[in-house]
């Protein structure tokens, strides 16, 4: 089910442009109320994913939707044309997200990347480490508002261990005087695992020194607060630096990617597998590498066009990931050439899963809008890693049993003996 947004607006016309940009432009469907009343009632009926305000309505021209929204713990951005700055501080010293002044379409543009933004911020974990409890609180609740996932801890080392144990936090908010590990030195032992690339740390302090701002950025911190800050300081810049991670997570994602496919690519590959390798190397771990390719795939072009060549690729690219572990590796070498690498696994067990996939392409088809029905199959030869070869050594030799699996008849496996 979609998530729901409620306007409370009594200009008909503007609720109505919002409704109709919310739906248009990120799919959201949308419920109008014109009064506090109405929107008790839509309120008493629907869970919403976020609360639209306007706070001079005509049965509550002070601004009690605000209070009343509060009250239910529910999600809300206010919209208003009041721009006295010490009317705004009042409502923004309430549990609201964020005030927009609605004065045209920009503003309009601006409530819709708030909204997405809230929408990505689901997908984050962030880590507050602050001694002090209040703070630590306080943080947590403006966090929790922008819908992240929240974890706090009091203190650096305890900091490293949930960073273990939880690896995929996204952003680290630490204070900088702590008891055992302060907030430098726990930005300075967070880069050894983590580079900015991959996770955000914002460093806070009520330290008057000019260096220590210096001394953070220097270490590692993609951003730095001085104590006390606003409200909207704190949304902005921790908005800014979950934003900024995920453009260079999604540039790095396009670079390591097969533009048609969504696989890793030749390049990543090479440059994963011999981390793995060197990883592995005194453990004893095993690995299967298997060469894929489309049989007679130029006639399949030549019969039904490149596009139809084209969906082939991707159905093959989804059965490949479907069949395989997500530690495993899948890989499009280019053109309808394929590389899967299983991981410590046993040579019977790497056989049978290649098999498998064999037997699944060839029950595999998908028809035409002129009903004709596409089947294709795949050759595969692969092999247990030779430890006493290098990568690519591996690899030609998998492609020869390849070449040995096409040249005896196709649709086959040829696991190396």
């Amino acid at each position: 089910m979609n998530e729901k947004i409620l306007i409370v607006e009594d200009n008909k016309t503007l609720a109505k442009i919002i409704a109709k940009k919310l739906q248009s432009t990120l799919g959201l469907e949308a419920d109008v109320a014109y009064s506090m009343s109405e929107a008790k009632l839509f309120l008493a009926r629907y869970k919403y994913f976020l609360i639209l305000l306007d706070i001079c309505l005509p049965d509550a021209p002070n601004g009690e939707i605000v209070d009343y929204i509060a009250q239910k713990k529910l999600h809300a951005v206010v919209l208003s044309e009041n721009i006295d700055k010490e009317f705004r501080k009042k409502i923004l010293q309430k549990n609201i997200i964020d005030y927009i002044n609605k004065n045209g379409v920009d503003d309009i543009n601006y409530v819709l990347q708030t909204i997405q933004r809230l929408q990505n911020n689901k997908k984050h974990k962030v880590l507050v480490v602050d001694d002090s409890r209040i703070f630590r609180t306080q943080m947590q609740t403006m966090l929790e508002n922008l819908f992240f996932h929240v974890i706090s801890v009091a203190h650096g080392e305890e900091a490293i261990g949930m960073l273990q144990s939880q690896p995929d936090i996204s952003l680290v908010l630490t204070d900088y005087n702590m008891p055992v590990m302060d907030g430098l030195e726990l930005t300075k032992e967070i880069r050894k695992t983590y580079t900015k690339n991959e996770l955000c740390i914002i460093a806070l302090s009520s330290n008057e020194e000019e260096e220590v701002t210096a001394l953070f950025l220097k270490h590692g911190a993609n951003d730095f607060m001085k104590k006390p800050f606003s409200k909207e300081e704190f949304y902005c810049r921790v908005n800014n630096s979950i934003e900024a991670l995920e453009n260079i997570q999604m540039i790095t994602n396009y670079a390591n990617r097969d533009y048609l496919t969504g696989l890793y690519n030749r390049r990543y590959f090479f440059d994963t597998m011999n981390e793995y390798i060197d990883k592995i190397r005194d453990s004893g771990e095993r690995f299967a590498i298997g060469m894929i390719d489309i049989d007679h795939f130029k006639k399949v072009n030549d019969t039904y066009g490149h596009d139809v060549g084209d969906k082939v690729i991707t159905a093959l690219a989804d059965i490949l990931r479907s069949s395989t572990n997500p530690h495993d590796v899948v890989a499009r070498f280019g053109g309808e050439e394929f590389c899967v690498v299983l991981k410590n696994i046993n040579r019977h067990s790497a056989q049978e899963i290649f098999e498998r996939i064999r037997k699944e392409v060839e029950n595999f088809s998908f028809h035409l809008e002129d009903n004709r029905s596409v089947t294709f199959t795949i050759s595969i030869g692969a092999m247990l890693f030779n430890e006493e070869e290098s990568l690519e050594e591996n690899l030609n030799e998998a492609d020869m049993l390849l070449y040995k699996a096409k040249n005896g008849g196709r649709n086959q496996v040829v696991f190396e003996a």
